[in-house]
């Protein structure tokens, strides 16, 4: 997996939030099976410990789960995962029109803009 991380913001939170896009967007399904700890890091090329830290971050909020000697697995509240995608989406549109009125649409002008492209 080829990911470039921003040196501005922890690696394992860059993680983290990888992870929880391949959550919301259905790409690691509810109720899924992760790769070992070990093989997500290779994947990732980062430390297993940096790897273990952005999955306790993704658990601490509950996106995923660790069954004892079974490892670790996608929530199956599939209510959860739609809260965070609507979040996600949430704080996606508000970047979108705070950057359009950075160059002076403003909210209408930006939606009438979007339907132009379409």
């Amino acid at each position: 997996m080829s990911f470039s991380f921003d040196n501005n913001i922890p690696i394992y939170i860059q993680l983290a939030e990888k992870l929880k896009i391949e959550i919301i967007s259905g790409k690691l399904t509810t109720g899924e099976r992760l790769l070992s700890v070990r093989d997500l890091a290779l994947n990732y090329k980062v430390n297993p410990n940096t790897m273990q830290r952005a999955l306790t971050e993704l658990e601490e909020i509950g996106l995923i789960f660790t069954e004892r000697t079974n490892g670790k697995f996608v929530t199956e509240d599939k209510g959860l995962v739609l809260k965070y995608k609507k979040q996600y989406a949430d704080s996606l549109v508000n970047n979108f029109f705070k950057s359009m009125s950075d160059i002076g649409f403003s909210k209408q002008d930006a939606i009438n803009f979007l339907k132009e492209e379409e």
